[in-house]
């Protein structure tokens, strides 16, 4: 089968990615507005960038009404966020997070998720994330047609938990980060360590 993406609905295009780019990483974004109100939401869409400049890009779309997102609004304004990667642990909360709200509500107190405070300049980080990046708006992306906004954003910091560094000279981590697989989440499971190259 050869589909053409010419012939496709928006909707159709995004299940076929979303089912065969896999799997996604998913990660909560926080920002805050000029008035310190934060905002709480996943995206799936995201993925590092480069290493130097250390830059993750992270596709923002609108909200049903057309209307800008929180986060875009939020980084745009205040040019800062805070991307806490997801475990198992934190799914329910990070799932119903997801839903579309207006700006005045709250989803921390919403969704009970509790934040906390690592760096005065940057929003707070989700109690309980593996790893967050405490990051700053590198470069916004004109994709000519599309009501989708990529962002670069540039790592300045990253937190990541004690409990998952198993060596701390080296900074190794081990850990199950979620991953989204089309409209379902995933954990990586088995680990495949490919032979010597010889």
């Amino acid at each position: 089968m050869l589909i053409d993406y010419a012939d496709k609905a928006l909707t159709q295009k995004y299940q076929l990615m979303a089912q065969t780019i896999i799997p996604r990483p998913i990660a909560w974004i926080l920002t805050q507005d000029t008035k310190g109100t934060l905002n709480i939401a996943p995206f799936s869409y995201f993925m590092g960038l480069s290493s130097e400049p250390p830059t993750m890009v992270v596709s923002i779309g609108h909200k049903s009404d057309g209307t800008q997102k929180d986060t875009l609004k939020n980084l745009r304004e205040t040019k800062k966020c805070t991307i806490c990667m997801v475990d198992e642990s934190l799914l329910q909360k990070m799932h119903f997070s997801s839903k579309e709200l207006e700006s005045s509500v709250n989803e921390a107190e919403l969704f009970e998720i509790e934040t906390e405070q690592i760096l005065e300049d940057f929003p707070p980080l989700v109690k309980g994330t593996p790893s967050a990046f405490f990051c700053t708006l590198h470069q916004e992306i004109d994709l000519k047609g599309s009501q989708t906004i990529p962002m670069i954003v540039e790592i300045k910091e990253q937190y990541i938990d004690d409990a998952i560094i198993t060596d701390h000279e080296k900074i190794t981590l081990d850990y199950e980060p979620l991953a989204r697989v089309g409209k379902s989440y995933a954990l990586l499971g088995k680990k495949i360590t490919p032979p010597s190259i010889p």
